[in-house]
């Protein structure tokens, strides 16, 4: 596992780690889970749940998805739940930003946090960078993603989709999934997101 700091841009402050940790041991406590329950459900060790717990290691994106995941709830809205939005307009400038320390895969939370039906995340995703998502991180939601700007070679198990602006793409059914911009400049693509 990847312990290294999580990287923030945008409007994010500094303290993200310690909410983001904070807010994982809440849900974790809400839904009567051990750390070794949850890593059970997460497949993901007792030490690194309580490093991250403690504020001692950051998770990557990848790690931080299985663990919502096994709390039912997607990425968007832990993030969202550690940023503590709460009402119906989010603005730009307040939308939660979080960068991933292994890929430099960024994402922002574009919808407000509470009640939601539908999460809308944009995401930027580096040159020559990927992101591989195990098929458990998605079980919850229907995703479909529509590409902003750049190229997005998008894997679905063994079907490579390749994605170019204004493609929208309806994923599949849960799996495996590898995100990745073979191209030499950052791909933009829009994430939106409802509950299964």
């Amino acid at each position: 596992m990847i312990t290294r700091s999580v990287a923030y841009s945008g409007t994010v402050s500094d303290t993200l780690g310690s909410s983001l940790a904070a807010t994982l041991q809440v849900a974790r406590e809400a839904h009567g889970l051990s750390v070794s329950a949850l890593a059970e459900r997460a497949g993901v060790s007792r030490a690194m749940i309580g490093k991250i717990e403690r504020g001692d290691a950051q998770p990557t994106a990848v790690l931080l998805a299985r663990l919502a995941g096994a709390l039912g709830m997607t990425l968007s809205e832990l993030v969202a739940r550690a940023e503590d939005g709460g009402g119906r307009l989010v603005r730009a400038a307040d939308q939660p930003t979080w960068t991933d320390p292994a890929s430099g895969y960024r994402r922002r939370t574009v919808s407000p946090a509470s009640g939601r039906p539908l999460e809308l995340v944009e995401v930027e995703l580096p040159a020559r960078a990927r992101v591989a998502f195990a098929g458990d991180s998605q079980a919850l939601v229907h995703q479909q993603i529509w590409v902003l700007d750049g190229h997005l070679r998008l894997h679905e198990g063994d079907t490579v989709h390749e994605l170019d602006p204004g493609d929208c793409l309806q994923l599949g059914a849960p799996g495996p999934r590898v995100f990745a911009n073979p191209t030499d400049r950052s791909c933009r693509y829009l994430v939106a997101l409802t509950r299964r």
